[in-house]
């Protein structure tokens, strides 16, 4: 019998070495692709896991905000609210943040939204319409609602007055006084107090009758007062940022739902 050759079956001896590096790289596009693929996958997993943490502690987002499921759908993440804010209270969420990432947000305790600019320049910026065009007044935002969290905390409740700035000399926020100045904000860190009684929650509160201070049910007849906080309340954490107190008294408890105007859809 004779043996066939490759030379017979059309194949020179050095057509196999190169189909067999062919093949090895396809191979290895094959398992880079696979690898790529795993990576994109975790990395969506982890978001997505950081997008159901951050339910757990829901964030304050900036007036006008839809709800909270709508506004992450509408948001783009372009920045606008940030730019145009003029108390810089909006910022971004960071890398480590999954799809939370450039999302606005508000830390109040650092720096409140004071309605400097009415409510109106971010929304006005926004142009997707994730911060509800449909707002046209601060009365009409929703971002929260204030809560007394530490109630043996709160000046006005031990019948206590407050002297000297109340965050500190280095405390960076800053804070509309319309008696000083009806549009710019001022530091917080340059107006000190003198007060018998306690009161920064309520005397700067840019919402009329949102907070005030009443009489202790257990103790009316005492000079003691607590914080009681009125359904229009807007949650815009001024109050939180003026608290003098360590740990603070009172807290905005943040809204994921409710939040769009009553009556209205963005």
């Amino acid at each position: 019998m004779t043996d066939v050759t490759d030379t017979e079956n059309g194949d020179r001896p050095n057509d196999r070495p190169k189909r067999s590096r062919k093949i090895d790289e396809e191979r290895r596009r094959f398992l880079r692709s696979i690898a790529v693929g795993g990576a994109v996958t975790c990395v969506a997993l982890a978001g997505l896991l950081q997008h159901r943490l951050a339910h757990a502690e829901p964030r304050l987002r900036p007036p006008g905000s839809l709800d909270e499921e709508a506004f992450l759908a509408a948001c783009i993440k372009c920045g606008q609210c940030v730019q145009v804010c003029p108390i810089e209270a909006i910022r971004l969420g960071d890398l480590d943040e999954g799809l939370g990432n450039g999302v606005p947000y508000i830390v109040a305790r650092d720096q409140a939204c004071d309605f400097s600019c009415d409510a109106t320049q971010c929304i006005l910026a926004c142009p997707t319409g994730a911060l509800s065009h449909e707002i046209d007044k601060k009365e009409q935002v929703k971002m929260g609602v204030a809560k007394l969290v530490e109630p043996s905390a709160c000046l006005a409740r031990q019948g206590k007055g407050w002297k000297g700035t109340a965050r500190g000399a280095a405390f960076p926020g800053v804070l509309r006084y319309p008696e000083v100045d009806r549009w710019n904000a001022q530091p917080v860190a340059e107006r000190p107090y003198d007060l018998a009684l306690c009161d920064l929650c309520v005397r700067h509160c840019p919402i009329e009758g949102a907070i005030a201070l009443a009489p202790l049910p257990e103790d009316p007849g005492s000079a003691r007062r607590t914080p009681v906080v009125a359904a229009s309340c807007v949650g815009c954490g001024v109050c939180e940022m003026m608290c003098p107190s360590t740990p603070v008294a009172i807290r905005i408890e943040v809204m994921t739902t409710g939040r769009q105007p009553e009556g209205r859809h963005a």
